[in-house]
């Protein structure tokens, strides 16, 4: 019988959808499930990217260009420009969402054997983009106790080698929604261009920033012009996550010159899903004004009930709609299986997403699971009162 490669075999199971049959089965039963396990956004998608879908008056469901649209990248271009990021269309290519970005990213500036240093916990496919890619990933560990802040730069002094090739971060943090000051990326930015690295900035949450504090992009005034590499992504900021479009950006043109060709490899990005997230671009601001406020609340409320249990500690986010939970529990992954096997309220219960997946320093984050605070408010007030009674539970069995 033929084999498996060993890429293959080492690509890892996603943390947040392996335990989605179990979910499923649960539904059988006729268990509702709320689900604080995936960053899938309940808010509305934006009227003004749904109707240029179904006003357009396409007729051939043409290829785009393989960087995407022309028009499409100077709107981007415009969008940034608003944040204080000065690029132009030729410095973006637009990718098959945030994921295709990053790949090509890691295509573009490592070879096989390469390491990318990236504070962990960290978004768990970049494990499985970095197997797919040959890289190697070198975790510098934040802690929870310190609320997931950057860690002394000294610790990222101690991992550089010859065969390193980025700093990478997510900001605000998937998936601790912790939110990288301008002190911590002035320091990072210092130790790039000390060892001549490339730093690498997810930045899909950037709409998402709460308690009067500002988003630095790693492209806003901090000399990075030939170091810094933005991804982005529509799936979050315009609850989009189906059109499958996101970005790279670089003022570094070899980057952006060399990431295209493998974009050119792929073809080209959708038509259709371009023409929603071009529209989406006309998206007013109180649209994010009020998703935030939303956010805000919800996190509040989260972060407030998980206090309220004993034996739990919870990291405060300022970005994204994430936050990371340590709970009482000797497994996560086999209490997050239990709870939806095993246990319910009233014929409801949780899934949450094991946080171990998220680290890729082996025994690391075992008890910890990631929360995502995207249902209404009421749900999320249910759901902590069937975590509190499922661990109650669990503990004495």
């Amino acid at each position: 019988m033929p084999s498996i490669s060993i890429k293959g075999k080492n690509m890892p199971e996603s943390p947040i959808r392996k335990l989605v049959p179990y979910a499923e089965n649960a539904k059988k039963r006729g268990i509702e499930v709320f689900h604080l396990n995936i960053g899938q956004p309940d808010i509305k998608t934006p009227d003004c990217a749904l109707q240029a879908i179904k006003n357009n008056t396409v007729e051939v469901l043409a290829y785009s260009r393989s960087e995407g649209s022309e028009v499409y990248r100077s709107k981007i271009a415009d969008y940034y420009s608003k944040n204080n990021i000065n690029v132009t269309a030729n410095e973006i290519i637009v990718t098959t969402g945030g994921s295709e970005a990053l790949l090509f990213a890691m295509g573009s500036i490592t070879d096989p054997g390469d390491e990318i240093i990236i504070p962990e916990p960290f978004y768990a496919n970049y494990n499985g983009f970095s197997i797919a890619s040959g890289v190697n990933i070198v975790p510098v560990i934040s802690k929870i106790e310190d609320n997931f802040a950057l860690p002394a730069i000294s610790e990222f002094e101690k991992l550089i080698t010859p065969k390193t090739k980025a700093i990478l971060i997510c900001n605000p943090g998937n998936p601790t929604g912790y939110l990288y000051s301008k002190e911590e990326i002035e320091k990072l930015a210092e130790i790039v261009k000390k060892h001549d690295l490339y730093l690498i900035a997810d930045e899909v949450y950037r709409e998402f920033v709460y308690d009067n504090v500002q988003h630095q992009s790693v492209l806003s005034g901090f000399g990075l012009e030939n170091h810094a590499i933005i991804i982005d992504s529509v799936s979050k900021r315009y609850s989009m996550c189906g059109a499958r479009i996101g970005c790279l950006v670089s003022k570094n043109k070899d980057v952006i010159n060399t990431a295209l060709k493998f974009a050119q490899a792929r073809l080209s990005p959708p038509t259709f899903a371009q023409i929603a997230s071009e529209a989406a671009l006309e998206t007013p601001q109180s649209y994010f004004d009020e998703v935030t406020v939303e956010y805000k609340q919800r996190r509040d409320i989260l972060v407030n009930e998980l206090q309220k249990i004993d034996g739990v500690k919870v990291a405060n986010p300022k970005g994204a709609f994430y936050c990371v939970a340590e709970l009482p529990v000797d497994n996560a992954d086999k209490f997050a299986q239990w709870l939806l096997e095993d246990f319910n309220i009233d014929n409801k219960t949780v899934m949450v997403a094991p946080a171990a997946g998220f680290y890729s320093t082996k025994g690391i984050g075992t008890n910890q699971v990631r929360i995502a605070y995207v249902l209404k408010k009421e749900d999320l007030i249910t759901s902590v009162a069937i975590l509190k009674a499922a661990i109650k539970k669990y503990n004495a069995n």
